[in-house]
């Protein structure tokens, strides 16, 4: 969970950026008696990474996120289907951790006879 402040100025900028991410806002709220937005999102972790950075640039330093882990959720697909978010997510974590890129096949866990 992303709980952002900024300027109403800079509503626009956290909605781009949340986007992008695949970030999904479920709460904004104006705080009374100034000018100053809360904006509450859900943020993939795995989408999290240079999020701050590209919402300081977007928002020209004038958001101020704060993160949090919230929940688990299964994301709909197939990570074996060429093409889908789902693969590139597992792709690019693989190569991350050092990993060869390709998603190994149930081949290399049978013990062959």
């Amino acid at each position: 969970m992303v709980e952002t402040q900024c300027p109403e100025t800079a509503l626009g900028g956290i909605y781009s950026v949340l986007n992008r991410k695949r970030g999904m806002v479920f709460s904004e709220e104006q705080r009374p008696g100034t000018p100053m937005y809360t904006v509450k999102a859900y943020l993939p972790v795995s989408e999290s990474f240079g999020f701050n950075g590209e919402l300081r640039q977007a928002t020209g330093g004038q958001a101020f996120p704060q993160m949090v882990f919230d929940h688990w959720a299964i994301m709909n697909g197939s990570p074996l289907e060429k093409g889908s978010k789902l693969e590139t997510l597992v792709t690019d974590i693989r190569k991350r951790k050092g990993l060869k890129p390709e998603i190994p096949g149930l081949d290399n866990y049978y013990d062959k006879l």
